[in-house]
């Protein structure tokens, strides 16, 4: 395998500059050129053929959106998306998530260190140049198969703790939509950057039957309510007495990563146990297996996201070789397990 070429595209030279000087320091990875706008892109794009391209949502002469629009019809390729921390940066990069590109990351200095950011966007990069683009965007317009209604009454002791990667936000949607009302709580970690997780939990929320809602320290994990770990904090669950909550944290990255899956799902084995039900997603990395296993340890059924739908088979493939799934299902087929599990137990 040769070194994933690499594209970026973004108006601020500062951004280029990094980007390109701790990209450097990859022995898998080479920035072959920097635009500063999508009309110059556009023109290196054909000449250099990136596997992967960063670009900015906010440029001059034409915006990332507009741009990401015109190359996912005319020239697909895998894109991550660099957006500032804001309330609009956040819902202009699921709009783009939306339209195709892979992953997103904020700007350096924002909320992560240069070190940090420049992990992460190797990461990112290394899961990126793994999509078949043109699959992934079918595969986001497949309609979604509809869930049977759950009878189960008594959800107050039952947990549902989801984690998730690249291709997560879609993946999500699909699921999260097809929950009834009286869910049992849900606890969520979607790799993705601070304050886009708000962005994203609205969003989710205004599509599903359940309440979905960025965690906050001390929210209790109840039925009706699913809580989406933000950006930049990992998310614990803790047990007071009959009482399930969650608290939010800082700390160093796990598996690259910050939230975490395997921070959630080490403590959803440990206070959960058996009234728990672990659900792993499409993503890069190991990030989940481990957790999962304990989970599975300590009784919690647990279930994949096949290869087949994923938009990278990497976290749901740890998970299974490690022996912590019970069931690998395809992705339309995932919330009518989740729903039958809680049925028989």
């Amino acid at each position: 395998m040769g070194k994933i070429r690499v594209l970026v595209v973004d108006d601020s030279a500062v951004v280029r500059k990094v980007f390109s000087e701790e990209l450097s320091r990859e022995k898998d990875i080479e920035v072959v050129g920097t635009a500063p706008d999508p009309y110059v892109a556009r023109d290196k794009i054909v000449a250099l053929k990136p596997d992967v391209v960063t670009l900015d949502i906010e440029m001059p002469r034409m915006d990332g959106i507009t741009f990401l629009r015109k190359l996912m019809r005319y020239y697909p390729l895998p894109v991550i998306i660099v957006s500032s921390l804001t309330r609009e940066g956040g819902s202009l990069a699921l709009e783009a998530m939306e339209i195709g590109a892979v992953e997103v990351i904020s700007k350096p200095g924002e909320a992560y260190s240069v070190g940090d950011m420049s992990t992460q966007l190797a990461e990112k990069i290394r899961a990126a140049a793994q999509v078949d683009v043109t699959r992934q965007r079918r595969m986001i317009t497949t309609p979604s198969a509809v869930a049977p209604k759950l009878s189960l009454t008594r959800t107050t002791n039952k947990l549902i703790a989801i984690g998730a990667s690249t291709g997560g936000t879609e993946a999500l949607k699909e699921v999260l939509t097809q929950f009834p009302p009286n869910s049992p709580g849900i606890m969520i970690v979607q790799h993705m950057p601070a304050k886009f997780t708000t962005s994203f939990a609205e969003r989710l929320d205004s599509l599903c039957r359940v309440r979905v809602k960025e965690a906050e320290d001390g929210d209790a994990v109840v039925p009706g309510t699913a809580l989406l770990a933000p950006g930049n904090f990992h998310m614990v669950m803790r047990r007071s007495g009959a009482r399930y909550y969650v608290n939010i944290k800082s700390g160093p990255m796990v598996c690259y990563q910050r939230p975490a899956v395997d921070v959630l799902f080490n403590s959803v084995a440990a206070y959960g146990g058996a009234n728990a039900i672990g659900v792993i997603l499409t993503g890069m990395g190991k990030d989940g297996s481990q957790g999962m296993l304990k989970m599975k340890q300590a009784g919690a059924r647990t279930i994949a996201q096949d290869e087949a739908s994923c938009v990278v088979y990497g976290m749901p493939k740890e998970a299974v070789e490690v022996g912590a799934v019970d069931k690998v299902l395809p992705l339309k087929d995932i919330p009518a397990a989740v729903l039958k599990m809680l049925e028989e137990d």
